[in-house]
């Protein structure tokens, strides 16, 4: 589910869970423990993924299959693990190996420091092609990281970008050579590990306050009528509907149609 390279000086995290590691229950209550058990360890980060995509997205078909129950535990489990990311205290560098999409776009926005692989795949936040609107956490996260014009922009079209686009919009810092990415994110994972714990510490918390007060009253205030719509039995039919439009059109084989949006 997680694969954990502890290191002297660096340690990686990377999702390691099934073909596109789709996001599901288990794999964010994993992520959410890793991060938060690590709280107190100076030690800079790097999260990445295996195989074809860093994240594709939640698990659509768990979702489904699992009902209105599943959802009531999944949604704040959801928020509670990008947040785990995004307070992390030390530095946490995403290396972004293929496709990041929707709840996968935010964890790689949850990074300090975002490097991408070249050609490796395509970034987006596309929750509304499925009918769903995205909880504040993973919005703030994302107007943290991009700013509010390229934040609204991506949402409200739902458009896939390619690293070069994502480059230019500023969801990825760096591109380098696939071959390269490992290296060049534990290099840089190094680098700022290298630095005065504390005062980045500081540094770090201050940027993402006014972000994190937005999430606390907007986690209270809003997230129950967005819950409510991804609990909808209309909804869990249009989530299947699209995942068997997905299935006519794509190969079976497509990184972007078996478990994730």
């Amino acid at each position: 589910m997680l694969e954990i390279d502890d290191q002297p000086d660096v340690v990686t995290v990377a999702f390691a869970h099934g073909k596109v590691n789709a996001l599901d229950l288990e794999l964010l209550r994993a992520v959410a423990d890793e991060f938060r058990g690590r709280a107190a360890d100076p030690r800079p980060v790097v999260l990445t993924g295996r195989g074809r995509a860093f994240s594709a997205g939640v698990d659509l078909h768990r979702l489904v299959d699992g009902g209105t129950d599943y959802v009531r535990r999944f949604m704040p489990a959801l928020s509670d693990a990008f947040l785990a990311v995004f307070e992390h205290p030390a530095p946490v560098v995403a290396a972004i190996n293929g496709h990041a999409l929707a709840g996968g776009c935010i964890f790689a926005m949850a990074g300090d420091v975002r490097i991408a692989a070249g050609g490796s795949g395509t970034l987006g936040v596309t929750e509304l092609v499925v009918g769903v609107p995205f909880p504040v956490t993973p919005l703030e996260i994302l107007r943290h990281a991009v700013g509010d014009a390229v934040a609204s922009h991506l949402v409200l079209t739902a458009r896939r970008v390619d690293v070069v686009e994502a480059h230019r919009l500023g969801l990825v810092h760096e591109v380098v050579h696939a071959a390269e990415l490992t290296a060049a994110a534990a290099r840089r994972a190094r680098e700022l590990g290298g630095l005065d714990t504390t005062p980045y510490r500081f540094a770090k918390e201050q940027l993402r306050r006014e972000s994190l007060d937005r999430i606390a009253r907007g986690r209270e205030q809003r997230d129950p009528a967005v819950n409510a719509v991804w609990e909808a039995p209309e909804t869990a039919s249009a989530i299947q509907g699209y995942l068997d439009l997905l299935r006519e059109r794509r190969p079976p084989d497509d990184v972007r149609n078996p478990e994730a949006t």
